[in-house]
């Protein structure tokens, strides 16, 4: 597999994403909001303005789908990614992939993983945080721990 890394968010926005906060799919597009290192009032948005397939992981499934030696191009701390030859792309119908000749992308950050299949690019943006989804997510956290 080969890791392609997009645009470094760290450089040109400045920020570091660290973790999933929200993700709303439509019929036709996604968006995805992800909470940032230190910053308790703005979040990274990546938009997606076409049909896609999205897959959430945890960084532990993530961690045990390939071999260290398979993870081509992978930078450390770097964030948004197009992967080519990955078995997600490829587990999907043929007439999808016909039809929509999508690229797979990659969101890394230390709590998980974002994949998604889409023919269009991804754009980001920066958000105020909403902190009620923040508060609704530490909520179900909470509830997991006890």
């Amino acid at each position: 597999m080969q890791y392609i890394p997009l645009e470094d968010v760290r450089v040109t926005l400045g920020v570091e994403p660290v973790d999933v906060l929200k993700v709303e799919p439509a019929l036709n597009s996604l968006s995805a909001d992800f909470l940032l290192r230190d910053d308790t009032e703005i979040a990274l948005r990546v938009n997606f303005d076409c049909p896609t397939i999205v897959r959430l992981l945890d960084d532990m499934p993530l961690s045990t789908e390939q071999h260290p030696s398979e993870l081509e191009g992978i930078v450390p701390y770097h964030f948004a990614y197009e992967v080519r030859g990955h078995p997600f792309l490829l587990g999907q119908s043929q007439v999808w992939r016909d039809q929509c000749r999508p690229t797979h992308y990659q969101f890394l950050t230390g709590g998980g993983c974002m994949d998604v299949l889409a023919p269009g690019q991804p754009k980001f943006v920066l958000v105020p945080l909403d902190k009620e989804g923040l508060a609704r997510r530490n909520e179900r956290e909470s509830d997991i721990d006890d």
